[in-house]
């Protein structure tokens, strides 16, 4: 079995996969060890965590492509979906973003329709490709995924520049050309969200931001309505919100008055200290 294999299993399931988002390497170790059977690799977050920079298509494949192999290598077995962005350039850019994701680990690679540089889904000021070329883009990713042994979600931003209706037909062009998961990013009510997931045939995601354009649904209800992926970002907001928090304590000079944290004997644990004692143990050479 392979994480694509797996991926495509889960989806098959009765269950709503509520799927956090991560950036690095203990971050997706935190999801797994919290029992999380999917992870995604946010491109805001590795954005905002590699570059400090916002997610305006500032941070580059290379980059991308590294931080997923960090990611992949830290959670064996666990089917992380990567974003990629625009795919980086045209349909055959868009093959071997795929190709390359799939080399570093990803079960899922997803590509959006969004021009050059993108910006955050939920920001302002998107724009799209022509519907023609994003309905290649992802005709050449699911060729490239078959290939590879991956799963493709396919994403339109089409709703904040051509409307509701048009973001849906692109949604049903993703379907035709084989995408594995769809998902129509910025619905802007619960009303939009039902009539996408109702209209699609293939495994939906949705994308829920606080302060976002998407209403924030309870995963209760996005699981009455369909949705099998729905993808939420505690870890990133959390951490800021916590280390602003600690500095600012450090700084005021009342560190006893930091949120709560981690011992130093949970961290050595997280990050796998005792598994790598034991195993130089076996390679000491004796005294």
């Amino acid at each position: 079995m392979t994480v694509g294999s797996d991926l495509r299993r889960l989806l098959q399931g009765p269950d709503l996969l509520t799927v956090p988002t991560c950036f690095d390497a203990l971050s997706a170790r935190l999801a797994r060890e919290a029992g999380f059977s999917v992870g995604f690799m946010s491109g805001a977050a590795v954005a905002a965590t590699r570059l400090g920079m916002p997610d305006t298509g500032l941070i580059s494949f290379s980059e991308m492509a590294d931080q997923l192999r960090y990611i992949c290598n830290a959670v064996p077995g666990l089917p992380v979906i990567g974003d990629g962005d625009t795919g980086y350039g045209n349909a055959l850019n868009v093959r071997r973003t795929v190709t390359e994701y799939a080399r570093a680990g990803a079960a899922c690679v997803m590509i959006e329709d969004q021009i050059t540089p993108k910006r955050c889904g939920h920001f302002e000021g998107k724009q799209v490709v022509s519907r023609e070329e994003a309905r290649m883009k992802i005709r050449a990713a699911v060729e490239a995924a078959r290939e590879a042994g991956i799963l493709v979600l396919a994403r339109t931003d089409a709703r904040a520049v051509h409307g509701f209706e048009a973001a849906l037909e692109r949604c049903r062009d993703f379907e035709e050309e084989g995408a594995d998961i769809v998902f129509l990013e910025a619905p802007v009510s619960e009303q939009e969200l039902r009539e996408f997931v109702r209209s699609m045939r293939q495994p939906t995601m949705a994308n829920i931001v606080e302060g976002g354009k998407t209403p924030v649904v309870p995963p209760q209800v996005l699981k009455e309505m369909g949705v099998k992926l729905a993808v939420y970002h505690p870890m990133l907001f959390s951490a800021v919100r916590a280390m602003q928090d600690a500095l600012g304590a450090l700084r005021a000079g009342k560190s006893d008055r930091t949120p709560p944290v981690a011992s130093f004997d949970e961290l050595k644990r997280i990050v796998g200290l005792p598994e790598y004692d034991r195993m130089a143990a076996g390679y000491a050479a004796p005294a």
